[in-house]
């Protein structure tokens, strides 16, 4: 397992060959709701323009390209660690497990996971046998299959904060998509929190008195 902070031609060329499962997550910051990771293995024969770091694109394109990494790659799986898994491990340790599980749920075993950011999880395929894998900073706008997977992972929890914005119209999910922004801490001190928020986070617990 290696991290690499910069890649050479000889990098990107080698990345981009053969079963390459990316890998990334969306959601560490929030105060509530789910850590999401994706993991996404591309068709080479069926190019995907555009990829890119999910937040240096607009939301409408977001959703363009969501569509075509679910109709184009050969496949892909989301995983997720749940606010009661990060107040239990730490964000750091169940965005790992979410990974894991990203990885886990392809139905086709990669040669080699590329993560983006500076740490990875063992990654276990289902022979029993450990993946190669390894960290990419800054990935998710290098790396195609990396930049999948930050895009299918961002508009699968965008779409789950909005869901939660209908549940609890008062808290304005739909903005801040959870994140600790002062309409969110004027919305908690208001209206208190649920059991969907990370307890284990400060501002959270300064509220509930931990």
């Amino acid at each position: 397992m290696a991290t690499y902070k910069s890649l050479t031609e000889a990098d990107l060329l080698a990345f981009s060959t053969g079963l390459i499962a990316g890998v990334d997550e969306v959601g560490r910051g929030p105060l509530v709701g789910d850590v999401v990771t994706a993991a996404v293995i591309l068709d080479p024969s069926k190019p995907i323009s555009g990829l890119n770091d999910s937040k240096k694109l607009t939301e409408k394109r977001r959703e363009t390209l969501f569509d075509e990494i679910c109709d184009k790659a050969l496949c892909y799986h989301v995983g997720r660690a749940s606010p009661a898994e990060i107040d239990e491990l730490n964000i750091l340790h169940a965005t790992m497990l979410a990974m894991q599980r990203a990885v886990a749920g392809l139905n086709i075993a990669p040669e080699l996971v590329l993560v983006d950011g500076n740490r990875s999880p063992i990654f276990i395929a289902h022979n029993g046998v450990s993946l190669t894998s390894h960290s990419i900073i800054k990935g998710d706008g290098l790396i195609a299959s990396i930049s999948a997977a930050s895009i299918i992972a961002k508009v699968t929890r965008d779409r789950e904060m909005d869901v939660l914005d209908a549940a609890y119209p008062q808290y304005g999910f739909a903005q801040h998509k959870g994140y600790p922004t002062k309409a969110h801490f004027e919305a908690i001190a208001e209206h208190g929190v649920f059991d969907q928020y990370r307890k284990s986070f400060k501002p959270v617990k300064a509220l509930l008195g931990l």
